[in-house]
């Protein structure tokens, strides 16, 4: 298991490593002792799995706001994504910035996005699941989302067209969120 820090600050990279043989491969996906050797382990309390059954799904860009903010760590089991993930926390040198990372079945990797990020991801492959673990649990009453298309972000999806829901289409734009909602985030840099 390697630990690479992203650019923006608090996102690790975990690159996993499968023991092969004939029979398939045996790997380790969660190792608390090296979690918490890399300053990355979390009290993780809830594990979510996603199923997507067609290339081009978005789904996100989605966050709490505190005190119910998530750690997430995400991993793609089948197919492929474009895992997206935009800096809200306003005392960040890398506020309003994004990044994405391909998770796959094939390439082993996940990603660990800290508290005070939005997170989505866009579907690679026809069937694509994806698990999660998160440090805090979900209520509806803290939840936000950003606008996919925003062009104030300037995402570089994969698809012009994506399959969304219809709560997904109606999430806010980058200056609703700044104006309205980004106080809201604050405390949470270097969390």
């Amino acid at each position: 298991m390697e630990f690479v820090q992203r650019r923006l600050p608090g996102v690790w990279e975990i690159r996993l490593s499968p023991i092969r043989d004939a029979r398939g491969f045996f790997m380790r996906a969660y190792d608390v002792s090296l979690f918490e050797q890399a300053g990355l382990h979390r009290p993780w309390v809830q594990e979510n799995h996603s199923r997507s059954e067609r290339r081009g799904i978005l789904r996100g860009l989605h966050f709490q706001f505190p005190p119910y903010a998530e750690t997430k760590l995400v991993r793609c089991v089948r197919g492929a994504i474009l895992d997206v993930f935009v800096d809200l926390r306003p005392e960040s040198p890398t506020f309003g910035q994004w990044d994405a990372l391909e998770l796959s079945e094939s390439n082993c990797r996940m990603v660990l996005i800290p508290r005070g990020f939005a997170h989505g991801f866009c579907t690679l492959t026809d069937e694509s699941e994806v698990l999660y673990k998160v440090d805090s649990p979900y209520n509806r009453e803290h939840e936000g989302g950003l606008l996919w298309s925003d062009a104030d972000l300037g995402i570089s999806w994969p698809e012009a067209e994506p399959f969304l829901s219809e709560k997904d289409q109606q999430n806010w734009t980058w200056q609703t969120f700044v104006s309205q909602y980004s106080a809201r985030m604050r405390g949470l840099f270097n969390n």
